[in-house]
């Protein structure tokens, strides 16, 4: 009977905090214009490469950018930030009522109260310039005999 009691309690701790509402990942969408380009998402743990359009999943407590790549474009860097979003506070507080100090803990180790900013991740690439053309070489008119 204790341990469905504790089983229980240890439920109940967690019922109003971020990471039982709101999860440990999320999803982030990348596009690029143009598109096919290849996007390569860096972090603790999401090392992995897609074609834009497309669709990535990620820890909320990772510090995350993207590099974009495409023949003929400059490359292009974009880092995310991570903000407390309402929804992501509002099950944070919830552990004032409910979760108590280890629902806090949890959710901070996490980082289920957090969301990734831009979301989605848009960027438009830049051509690269044409090498100016080559110097042309003057010929110059004859002179005339010198008499």
């Amino acid at each position: 009977m204790r341990k469905v009691l504790l089983a229980g309690l240890l439920a109940l701790n967690c019922a109003g905090c971020a990471s039982a509402t709101r999860g440990w990942t999320e999803q982030i969408t990348i596009t690029s214009t143009p598109a096919g380009a290849e996007a390569s998402v860096t972090g603790p743990e999401v090392p992995s490469t897609c074609v834009t359009p497309c669709v990535v999943q990620v820890k909320r407590n990772d510090d995350v950018s993207i590099a974009f790549s495409k023949e003929g474009y400059e490359p292009q860097v974009v880092t995310l930030t991570k903000e407390v979003q309402s929804g992501g506070a509002a099950g944070f507080a919830g552990n004032i009522l409910v979760g108590g100090l280890v629902g806090m803990a949890v959710d901070g180790a996490s980082g289920a109260a957090y969301d990734h900013k831009p979301n989605p991740v848009m960027v438009t690439l830049k051509p690269i310039a044409p090498p100016p053309p080559a110097p042309t070489m003057r010929r110059r008119a004859p002179r005339p005999p010198i008499s």
